[in-house]
């Protein structure tokens, strides 16, 4: 029998200072272009954070990440998106064996919260067990550690190919010291840590994806819708 064909989305709880002191915490677009490719598709789908909270991310509400029809559904507090975000379930109220594909979106604060996110890890682990498709997007792989395969007793990516944010990018952005600050992994060494093969785009802000068996992942922002659309190619192909 194929899995569900619904979705959830996991949202980072966490947020620290980062853009000039502003704030870092979900990068909107993440969520926001999954949310779309699985709505147009004819999945349910649902939100759901660590803690049940967010703080949408500064850089992420700037005219060149939001924009026109995004930039309305972001605002508009009554349509579905917001009303999902703004009032998101207790996460230990989700079973994953409910839905076909995981989707973890992110922002640099999931690498805050996400390797330690035990309720949202349960929800990716379940949908997993249940041979549905667990996908994340940008800094959302540092979800990873914590999706463990029950035959291996290893991370679901252990062996696998992935992607997401680059190193390059952080020093792009002149983010680094503040990362550092945080003493938890970049993705590339999550990757590594976790038996992994990261690989990336030439250019840091390429739309890039991989898919390997029911593992997708992407980039950086400009891959989300992208991986959304792999992640309903791969579910329907089980």
């Amino acid at each position: 029998m194929s899995p569900p064909r619904r979705a959830v989305i996991a949202i980072t709880s966490a947020t620290a200072p980062l853009h000039d002191g502003h704030p870092t915490g979900l990068f909107i677009s993440e969520a926001l272009h999954p949310f779309q490719v699985f709505k147009e598709a004819g999945f349910e789908v649902d939100l759901v954070s660590e803690k049940g909270t967010y703080v949408p991310d500064w850089l992420s509400q700037q005219e060149s990440f939001l924009n026109g029809e995004d930039k309305k559904q972001w605002e508009d507090t009554n349509g579905e998106f917001r009303t999902k975000l703004d009032n998101m379930p207790d996460v230990h109220s989700i079973d994953g064996k409910k839905y076909g594909v995981f989707f973890a979106s992110a922002g640099h604060a999931a690498l805050i919260d996400y390797p330690h996110a035990k309720g949202l890890q349960k929800i990716a682990t379940d949908v997993w067990t249940q041979g549905g498709v667990v996908s994340a997007v940008c800094h959302g792989p540092a979800i990873y550690p914590g999706i463990i395969d029950p035959t291996t007793s290893k991370s679901i990516v252990n062996g696998r190919t992935i992607t997401g944010f680059t190193t390059q990018a952080e020093y792009d952005m002149h983010v680094m010291d503040a990362l550092r600050n945080w003493n938890e992994p970049l993705i590339d060494e999550w990757a590594e840590k976790l038996g992994a093969k990261y690989v990336r785009s030439d250019g840091v802000w390429d739309d890039f994806h991989v898919a390997d068996d029911r593992v997708v992942t992407g980039m950086n922002p400009q891959s989300a819708k992208a991986t959304a659309e792999a992640a309903v190619r791969v579910l329907e192909r089980l």
